[in-house]
This record gives C-alpha cells, sequence and structure tokens, in this order.
C-alpha cells in the first residue's frame, strides 16, 4: 500500500501534471470504484483542478467550486500519466481523468478490488476523511509523545494506526523500528524518554529520506511503479537476508495479508518473536532466540 512518502510522491507529480489544467471528461469503468453518487461524477467536468493535497494516505484533488475528489489507492491501486483518451483496461482499470494534453488512468492490480474514489462538495465534507493521527513530519517531541502513549500498544500497531499517526504503514513501519532499534511488540508505555525520541527521529529521518529517494527516481516526470517495498529497503520484505546493519537474517512474523519484518540481533536482544500459526504447530521446538535457530540450520 503506498505510504506517505509514496503518496507525497503522487501529489508532487499530480501538481506538475493537472494543476491548474481543466478536467475534460472523468470515466469510471468500475462500478465498486465510486462511492457517492451525489453530487454525480458528471459534475466535475470543465472544472480546474486548483490543488492537490494529503489526506493520510488519501490523495485529495481541489477542483472548481469546492469539489474535491478523494481518491483511496489500498493495497494495490496506482496512478498512471497516459495519453488522453485512454482506453481503460477491462481486467485492472478502474477510471481515467482526462485533461487537454494526458490522462491520469487509475488501477488496481489483484481480485479484490479496494480502492475508492468519494466526490464531495465543500471543506468541511474532508473532514469525514481525517482520522485524527499526528503528523510524523512536524510533530515536535511533546506531540510524538502524546499520540504514541495514547494507548498502550505495541510500537507496530502504534506507528501503523492512523488514529494515532498520518501516512505510516506497514512497509516504513518496519524501516523506522529498525533504525530505531526497537522490537516491533515492545509496549509503548514501557518506553522511556530516550526510546520516544530515538522512534521520533527515526520516523522523521526516514520518512524525508524515502520523499528525497522517490523525488530522486521520478524526477519531472511521474511515478510508474509506486509501491510500498523498495528493494533499497532494509529490513521491509527482506526475511531470511543479512541485516544491513549487524549481518544477521531478517526474520518475520506473518499474520492476515500483513507482516512483521525486523532484525532479532538489532531489535530485541537476539530473541525470536513467536509467530503464531507457527507456535501452534511447533510448541517447544519453535526457536526462541537466533542461536537456537542457528544451532537448528547446522
Amino acid at each position: 500500500m503506498p505510504e506517505l512518502p509514496e503518496v507525497t510522491a503522487y501529489v508532487e507529480a499530480l501538481e506538475r501534471k493537472i494543476v491548474g489544467h481543466t478536467l475534460k471528461q472523468a470515466r469510471i469503468r468500475s462500478p465498486s470504484l465510486l462511492k457517492t453518487y451525489e453530487p454525480p461524477i458528471s459534475s466535475i467536468e470543465g472544472k480546474h483542478v486548483r490543488g492537490i493535497r494529503r489526506i493520510g494516505k488519501r490523495i485529495v484533488w481541489q477542483l472548481d467550486a469546492e469539489f474535491f475528489l478523494v481518491f483511496h489507492l489500498m493495497l494495490a491501486g496506482r496512478m498512471r500519466w497516459k495519453e488522453r483518451g485512454v482506453k481503460i483496461p477491462k481486467k485492472w482499470g478502474h477510471a481515467a481523468f482526462d485533461f487537454p494534453d494526458g490522462a491520469i488512468l487509475l488501477t488496481e492490480a489483484g481480485s479484490k478490488k479496494r480502492a475508492s474514489l468519494h466526490l464531495v462538495e465543500g471543506e468541511e465534507a474532508l473532514v469525514h476523511f481525517e482520522r485524527g493521527g499526528t503528523e510524523p513530519l512536524s510533530a515536535d517531541l511533546d506531540e510524538f509523545r502524546a499520540a504514541l502513549i495514547r494507548e498502550n500498544r505495541t510500537l507496530k500497531r502504534a506507528l501503523t494506526d492512523p488514529r494515532l499517526f498520518s501516512g505510516i504503514g506497514n512497509a516504513h513501519s518496519d524501516e523506522i523500528l529498525l533504525a530505531a532499534r526497537l522490537s516491533p511488540v515492545k509496549r509503548t508505555h514501557q518506553l522511556d524518554d530516550d526510546e520516544v525520541e530515538r522512534l521520533r527521529l527515526a520516523t522523521r529521518e526516514g520518512l524525508l529520506e524515502w520523499i528525497e529517494r522517490l523525488r530522486a527516481e521520478v524526477g519531472e516526470g511521474f511515478p510508474d511503479k509506486v509501491t510500498a517495498f523498495h528493494p533499497a529497503m532494509k529490513v521491509h520484505g527482506k526475511f531470511g537476508e543479512a541485516c544491513p546493519q549487524c549481518g544477521a537474517p531478517i526474520q518475520r512474523i506473518v499474520y492476515a495479508e500483513n507482516e512483521v519484518n525486523y532484525c532479532a540481533a538489532c531489535q530485541t536482544g537476539g530473541k525470536l518473536l513467536r509467530d503464531r500459526a507457527l507456535s501452534r504447530i511447533l510448541g517447544e521446538d519453535w526457536p526462541r532466540s537466533l542461536d537456537e535457530l542457528e544451532e537448528e540450520d547446522v
């Protein structure tokens, strides 16, 4: 799922491509995409795009007459810059938005169509999409701490809860926790002052680093392969590979459609976290440390 750095890349590219231009036609192919019926989607045709903004992981287009298009790409939704009148693919295509010199094509890979689009009127309507999370790039230490300890959650869950922090998801939370050298399952109320500050700095620096990386990759173009996973990431999606900080193998916990990636040596004092599904099968044979895991491989 695109997270704060990836959504920022979209916002900046959309600002270059469509702000100040007229939306000639909005073509919706997928009935599951559009979640609102009033006003009708045809009411924005002929309107100028006045601005682009981010609300959490959502992308908002502001048009004339205080119309707002609110996109949530979810896991597999993507925006692409194509020629005007581009054909919407039957299998993956959701919609196309035609401008004088091109079109934004909205697609979503996979069988589960979760991406959404709302058309609303007035600034006050945008409040519905705000989850209340603190903006991690602008929060000072007191604001960050207040959000972090609002509930006694695991660090992984706290960072990815949109009610606590805005725009952080599964991938970047793994990277942040590795940089902060903190266990993903440590409880927020267990952190001392030094750990809170370390986590705040790792959050800010990690997100800014990825924003700059994506800016360098995209340049003046449009992001074609936006994803929350990137080969240059240090821990997310790197199960079994060597940790770039210490060389120990990256571990993971898989649950539902998510997974936690972590380095036991850097983050948990060498302790392996118990995967619930595997723990039920292996019982006491489940290794409790990196040393035990290495002994089993011999």
